[in-house]
């Protein structure tokens, strides 16, 4: 990774559905995309590119082989096939996007094979508590989680987006499943409920110890929470040596399960609160749910001013 502070993109869905898909209410939500409308997966990463990310996410975030057969029809064969072409898509997008890169001396694009928690193929918000974890042992967690990763991994990912953890359990098991595939990196950010905790409601700072146990990780930090929440989240917690934090929340408006996302006036600036981020520590910076490509480009011009 370089040493100056790194663009990631923002929120894929957010801008599928500003071209007009339809994603609320769909359990494989932009996955299905994957399978339908592969060519505008590629538009979305094109277009987060140009705005100046150097990570694009594979379109993998609630996708699983188990949701791929279950809402989808497709064969396990099938169902591993288009789990590793969203790996595939992103690296065309940033093959194609490589001569720009030549000319403007940018760095080529990583792509990160997005790994979201099990909450999201329940597909009723529990990614944002943690409920299930009760039930699910470690072993469960990584059973459930490996066939995901060795697809992303076999396509060829740069590295792993374990992304949007709400519990620290399942986080400890993410870690050990990641020892399986040692030539591998990853960052591990969570999903967080307040200043202080992460969904399930375990303390931020005890949440990100679990870093200790592994070699592989480049990062860690929270994504998909207010941006407001997240300099008090960082301030609370010790950075892990030899890590940077990583940070990608939304926009800030509220999310209600029954009704989606209220879109009201924006209430923060993810460019504007940047400048804090970096000096407590982060070295990945981006967006989430909401965040669009005019957000990341403002972002990449905010930061490289104060890099130039």
């Amino acid at each position: 990774m370089p040493d100056k502070t790194s663009v990631l993109d923002g929120g894929l869905a957010t801008d599928l559905e500003a071209a007009g898909f339809k994603l609320e209410g769909d359990p494989l939500w932009s996955a299905r995309i994957l399978y339908t409308h592969p060519q505008a997966i590629k538009e979305v990463h094109h277009r987060f590119l140009q705005s100046g990310a150097d990570i694009i996410t594979t379109a993998t975030y609630q996708a699983s082989i188990e949701g791929f057969v279950k809402y989808q029809g497709l064969s396990l064969e099938q169902a591993k096939t288009i789990m590793m072409s969203a790996v595939q898509i992103a690296k065309d997008a940033i093959q194609d996007f490589l001569p720009f890169c030549q000319k403007s001396g940018r760095m080529k694009p990583l792509v990160a094979g997005s790994v979201g928690p099990y909450g999201a193929f329940l597909h009723d918000g529990s990614e944002f508590t943690g409920a299930y974890e009760e039930q699910i042992s470690q072993e469960e967690f990584k059973n459930w989680h490996r066939q995901q990763i060795q697809c992303l991994v076999s396509a060829g990912v740069d590295l792993l987006a374990m992304e949007t953890i709400p519990s620290q359990k399942e986080a400890e098991a993410l870690v050990d499943l990641l020892k399986e595939f040692p030539d591998t990196r990853a960052w591990l950010s969570y999903s967080c409920k307040d200043e202080q905790c992460i969904s399930h409601g375990e303390r931020f700072a005890d949440a990100v110890k679990v870093a200790s146990r592994s070699k592989q990780l480049i990062a860690i930090g929270l994504n998909c929470c207010s941006p407001a929440s997240v300099s008090p989240l960082l301030a609370s917690a010790v950075k892990p040596p030899d890590l940077v934090w990583i940070v990608y929340p939304n926009s800030g408006e509220e999310w209600d399960v029954d009704s989606g996302w209220k879109s009201e006036k924006r209430p923060h600036s993810i460019a504007d609160l940047s400048l804090e981020w970096e000096k407590q520590g982060a070295g990945l910076i981006g967006g989430c749910c909401r965040i669009t490509p005019l957000d990341i480009a403002e972002l990449r011009q905010r930061i490289h001013q104060r890099h130039s």
